[in-house]
């Protein structure tokens, strides 16, 4: 039996919320911070960084980017 297989058993789709409430028991108590607000901040923070790197993902768009340097290229000088 290799490991994958084994790793695989012993996360089965009934230990993921378990191991997630876990971690929000722990960090809640290590904040000590209720767990309700724990888990909303990290929803807020999640949605924060998913803003940003969208942002960041459309002006640093490859093809964005080859057609402002083409352009810049373009321009007469004067």
């Amino acid at each position: 039996m290799n490991t994958l297989f084994r790793f695989s058993t012993f996360l089965s789709a009934g230990m993921i919320p378990w191991l997630l409430n876990l971690a929000t028991r722990l960090l809640a108590r290590g904040l000590n911070m209720p767990e309700p607000l724990v888990h909303t901040t990290g929803v807020f923070v999640f949605a924060q960084v998913q803003a940003v790197e969208t942002r960041i993902g459309r002006t640093l768009c490859p093809t964005r980017l080859w057609r402002a340097l083409q352009n810049r290229l373009r321009e007469p000088k004067g």
